[in-house]
């Protein structure tokens, strides 16, 4: 279960499969952005010793997946350069509050986004006339949802269980209202 409150919208599909090249080099960034917060996280919470081995774990994975992406975007000639990055994670993590519940509030939001990289890499899979790129999406589809549930397990191990399903039901909808603007670029997360 990917914990979201709204689907992808019915003209992003569309949009992202007439604009791949975009969607992939914008992939690439998502995954070594996700590497770098899981690294983030490491070095900000060195005291909790239950988050250090998964995040370690899950940084290292999405080093490979972003080395895989890249392979890709080699392979079909598409040159990886930079893009003016969705808002969609800013405006997600505007919810995260200070203090008491600051590393909730992370660690929610951080699932969230895997989850709706998990959504939206099930519409490519689904949707992609290219087999190669489709079969790479849907091979990534377990690990995403994996990573989802590991940041709301390890949010479930510092905090109690209601308050992490109460808040990421409060996230989820503020995720939802966040896409409910579509951004002027298409994106993985737009």
């Amino acid at each position: 279960m990917l914990n979201l409150a709204s689907t992808t919208r019915d003209d992003w599909l569309p949009l992202a499969l007439s604009n791949m090249d975009t969607i992939l080099i914008d992939h690439a960034h998502c995954e070594k952005k996700a590497a770098s917060t899981a690294l983030s996280l490491l070095f900000k919470y060195p005291h909790n010793e239950a988050m250090l081995r998964p995040l370690s774990e899950l940084a290292r994975e999405e080093l490979e997946h972003f080395e895989l992406v890249l392979d890709l975007l080699r392979d079909r000639g598409i040159r990886f350069d930079r893009l003016e990055p969705s808002p969609y994670a800013s405006e997600l993590h505007k919810a995260v509050r200070r203090g008491e519940f600051h590393l909730l509030d992370v660690l929610l939001c951080c699932g969230l986004i895997e989850a709706r990289s998990c959504e939206r890499m099930k519409l490519l899979a689904g949707g992609l006339g290219d087999t190669e790129l489709s079969g790479f999406y849907r091979d990534l589809l377990a690990s995403e949802a994996r990573h989802h549930m590991m940041y709301v397990d390890l949010a479930k191990v510092y905090f109690d269980e209601d308050r992490v399903r109460s808040r990421l039901l409060e996230l989820a909808e503020h995720e939802a209202q966040v896409l409910a603007v579509p951004g002027a670029d298409i994106r993985l997360h737009s």
